[in-house]
């Protein structure tokens, strides 16, 4: 019988390694797995590089394991914002490194690792600092950018409802990147707020197939952020 269902958020993620790449789902407090991210920094895994599409706000959440010193490299979209002070303290000190992608750019790159695609080729960044050391190919009069594909090895992610297979259905704009995320990590770990019956997810509703999650833990929704 497949069952994917975890005890505990620490068992889900307790073989985490130092100097792992970890996908964080969410666009700032939407579908951020905050009890995974709280897992993941009571399990002690350093040296990580992040994945996401910010670099944390307040001191919760990705700002959280940043401040825990467990955080070599953030490759991210938004590295500043009003709370994004824990990020802006490292990286001025030195502490962090930045891979700084434009949004689309990096759904694209995760959504290519996912889907086998050996990268691609766009205008977003070209003739700027983004572009420099990388491919640069004219295509019908307009130059472009190769960008490479993110893949990592681990997704964590946060969904509404899932079944013990790891189908996952998701609550309006928590859904963001994390169906991506899901398709591009070798292991993905998913929080739900309640774990179904096989069959109460109608097939047309499914929005990860369970082939792409690998663990599932339930998370109560007042541990949840929104």
């Amino acid at each position: 019988m497949i069952d994917k269902t975890q005890a505990s958020v620490a068992t889900a993620v307790a073989d985490v390694p130092d100097g792992a790449t970890v996908m964080i789902g969410g666009f700032g407090g939407a579908g951020m797995p905050v009890a995974l991210v709280d897992g993941l920094i009571a399990q002690g895994a350093r040296d990580l590089t992040i994945v996401a599409n910010n670099a944390g706000n307040g001191e919760t959440g990705i700002a959280a394991l940043l401040k825990a010193g467990r955080v070599r490299k953030v490759i991210c979209s938004f590295p500043r914002q009003a709370d994004s002070y824990v990020f802006d303290a490292l990286y001025r000190a030195g502490k962090v490194e930045l891979e700084l992608v434009p949004q689309g750019n990096l759904a694209e790159r995760i959504r290519a690792a996912g889907a086998g695609i050996g990268g691609f080729f766009t205008r977003v960044g070209y003739g700027t600092p983004l572009a420099a050391g990388k491919e640069v190919r004219e295509i019908d009069g307009q130059m472009y950018v190769y960008e490479s594909p993110i893949r990592a090895d681990f997704a964590l992610i946060k969904a509404e409802l899932g079944d013990r297979w790891g189908n996952l259905t998701y609550r309006k704009s928590a859904r963001n990147f994390g169906p991506l995320m899901a398709m591009a990590a070798t292991v993905t770990i998913a929080s739900v707020h309640e774990v179904v019956p096989l069959g109460d997810i109608h097939p047309e509703h499914v929005v990860t197939p369970g082939i792409f999650v690998q663990r599932i833990v339930e998370v109560q929704r007042m541990e949840m952020a929104a």
